[in-house]
């Protein structure tokens, strides 16, 4: 009795040890990728392709050195995905559209074999050793790697996957070598079948996807064969092909290039989803579903956000090989459909304002319709995404509104005539009288004049203090500064040497030029008492170098998110920090601000001039980091302490 127990306990042990080492994860779904060159991938990858979601994996069914991988394990799944040498393929993007569109615990990992210039008949049972005795010299070695035997390869690799996920669909794409061969769908339900009945698989289960091949309306060589691919669905119940319509191809007409095979992968991703029941969303539901953002030109309904602050673009642009939406340097491929229609939808972004481009074929271009503001030293494209009722204040209220106005005026000092933006407030052409005290507001690196008034909205934040009697009425003068291109050291030159000259110009000229414009063409206050100055990022370093030299024309100063790097408070200014006392009484209110989100100094400047005895008012935006949202917050904090 005791021995029948035991043996009971032994094989109830190996039961559970068989079920642990084979447990399936229901979550990481398998795909199986099979066919010729264009499955192989033709293209060259680029950078971009490098870099993949991990939940995305490659099983790699040969030895890579090239990238170190191992034959029967799994890696993220960047390209190249099939073998060393090879290039980018539909799959890429497959799996990449996959996981943007499914739950965060599902996995996907692909099983990849695919043979360049081979017709269907290497992957049949009955066939495969038939034809390799007619194959061509340079397939040999490409036939070595899977030891001869394509198809066993793929159905040994499937099989160690299936110990870890669950086989949910196989992607093929192959016929260019069979183009003509009416047969050829009664061939792939041969392999089909096969690989069913060697995995264990239910036809009902896992269905079977397979594009067409280059189209004939990029004059592909052998788009004869897709009215055969077309009727594929007619001899597998469980299958869907893919279009190929309008996807740009390589010079040979035979291979789709980089930008055709990442829109191919995502159509096949589209059509899997649609058999899963999920379905991209058409744009009559994105228009239902999301909002105009506040940025876009008149009458435009892209850009669009939805509540998570998801953005959606789209553009007609059916002539173009590849489309990418650039969002401050975050790159966001677009895809085209059969009519030529671009369309991308990013992640979540954060409120406030963004600076992005169009990459057009690689070439950056303005978006038609955005409004366009100018930024990163050239005219860009911007979207707002708009925070709460919270944001109000540098929205346009029922208030008397200031105006903006453009001027032009001649520089002794530079010996040209340059343009500057003022703002005056609702009451000035009423009061002819009055007079008014000036404050001085300077952009950042690679924008301009028109900064604050566009991407900042300063009247708004200025007309709705006003009206509220939390600020003075004021002028705000705003001019270049001498930084719309970015910073460039000259050749051989000393870097910081370089970077303390860079903008340096805009002192002189504000000093000689500008001030003494501004006196004398609109009604203000002349004296230090009336006139602050304050600027972001590099505008803020303007601002110290100018306020802190010439302390004897300004009583107010500010820096929001400024770039005042690596300052000595003891000796920085010529020593202008070292007697509090006297800093205190001349200044009447300095203020310093800055973003959770970004590392500008500000904090450890603020801690060292309090260790001086200098009163400076310190103020912190909440999770934003280097942009406009943080600056529109410094500026709605800065001015009510002026001029009281």
């Amino acid at each position: 009795m005791k021995k029948i127990f035991f043996i009971v306990l032994v094989i109830t042990g190996l039961l559970f040890t068989s079920l642990s080492v084979f447990a399936q994860d229901a979550n990481f779904h398998i795909y199986l990728c099979l066919g010729q060159s264009n499955m192989e991938g033709n293209a060259p990858y680029e950078a971009q392709d490098t870099i993949v979601n991990p939940r995305f994996q490659v099983l790699s069914a040969v030895d890579n050195k090239e990238l170190g991988r191992v034959k029967g394990k799994w890696y993220p799944a960047r390209a190249p995905l099939c073998r060393q040498n090879t290039g980018l393929t539909p799959a890429d993007y497959f799996g990449r559209t996959m996981v943007e569109n499914l739950p965060e615990n599902i996995r996907i990992g692909v099983v990849h074999v695919a043979v360049g210039g081979c017709k269907i008949e290497l992957f049949m049972k009955d066939k495969r050793e038939e034809y390799i005795k007619t194959a061509p010299d340079w397939m040999l070695n490409t036939l070595k790697e899977y030891d001869n035997n394509p198809y066993a390869r793929l159905v040994e690799m499937a099989k160690i996957a299936q110990k870890e996920g669950v086989i949910k669909g196989i992607l093929l794409h192959q016929g260019e070598s069979n183009t003509g061969e009416k047969d050829w769908p009664e061939k792939v339900k041969s392999v089909y079948e096969n690989l069913l009945a060697d995995l264990n698989l239910k036809a009902e289960e896992v269905p079977l996807l397979a594009g067409e091949v280059v189209n004939a309306d990029h004059e592909g060589t052998c788009a004869a064969m897709n009215p055969i691919i077309d009727t594929l669905p007619q001899v597998i119940k469980n299958s869907v092909v893919i279009s190929s319509k309008g996807l740009s191809c390589a010079a040979d007409h035979l291979h789709f290039d980089a930008a055709g095979y990442r829109v191919l992968g995502r159509r096949y991703a589209v059509a899997m989803l649609k058999m899963m029941g999920i379905e991209l969303p058409t744009t009559k539901e994105v228009l239902n579903n999301t909002v105009a953002a506040p940025s876009n030109m008149h009458g435009c309904d892209f850009p669009r956000l939805d509540k998570d602050n998801r953005a959606y673009f789209r553009i007609f642009s059916p002539d173009v090989k590849r489309m990418q939406v650039d969002i401050c340097g975050k790159k966001y491929e677009m895809s085209k459909d059969e009519q030529g229609w671009w369309t991308a939808k990013t992640e979540p972004l954060v409120v406030g304002f963004h600076y992005y481009f169009l990459l057009v074929d690689g070439f950056s271009v303005i978006d038609p319709m955005s409004t366009t503001y100018f930024g990163c030293s050239r005219m860009t494209s911007g979207i707002e995404v708009p925070e709460g009722k919270e944001g109000d204040y540098y929205r346009p209220q029922q208030v008397p509104h200031g105006q903006i106005r453009t001027c032009t005026y001649y520089a002794e000092t530079q010996q040209r005539f340059r343009r500057c933006v003022v703002y005056t407030p609702a009451d000035y052409d009423k009061n002819k009288k009055k007079r008014y005290p000036v404050l001085y507001l300077q952009h950042g690196m690679g924008e301009d004049e028109t900064g604050w008034s566009t991407q900042g909205y300063m009247y708004n934040i200025l007309d709705n203090q006003i009206a509220e009697g939390k600020c003075e009425p004021m002028i705000v003068v705003m001019e270049s500064g001498d930084i719309e291109v970015g910073f460039r050291p000259r050749p051989g030159k000393d870097v910081n040497e370089e970077r303390n000259l860079y903008g340096s110009s805009f002192a002189t000229l504000m000093i000689n030029d500008l001030i003494p414009y501004i006196d004398e063409t609109f009604r203000t206050y002349t004296d230090r008492e009336h006139r602050a100055m304050a600027g972001l990022s590099w505008g803020g370093k303007q601002t110290f170098d100018i306020t802190l030299t010439n302390l004897d024309k300004f009583a107010y100063i500010g820096g929001f998110s400024g770039a005042i790097f690596g300052v000595d408070v003891k000796t920085a200014f010529n020593g202008v920090f070292t007697d509090a006392k006297a800093f205190n009484k001349k200044v009447h209110y300095l203020f310093l601000g800055c973003g959770t989100e970004e590392n500008m100094g500000t904090e450890a400047l603020v801690k060292s001039l309090r260790g001086m005895g200098i009163n400076v008012d310190y103020y912190v935006s909440q999770g934003t980091a280097h942009e406009w949202l943080t600056w529109r917050r410094c500026l709605n904090e800065f001015i009510p302490h002026l001029f009281k």
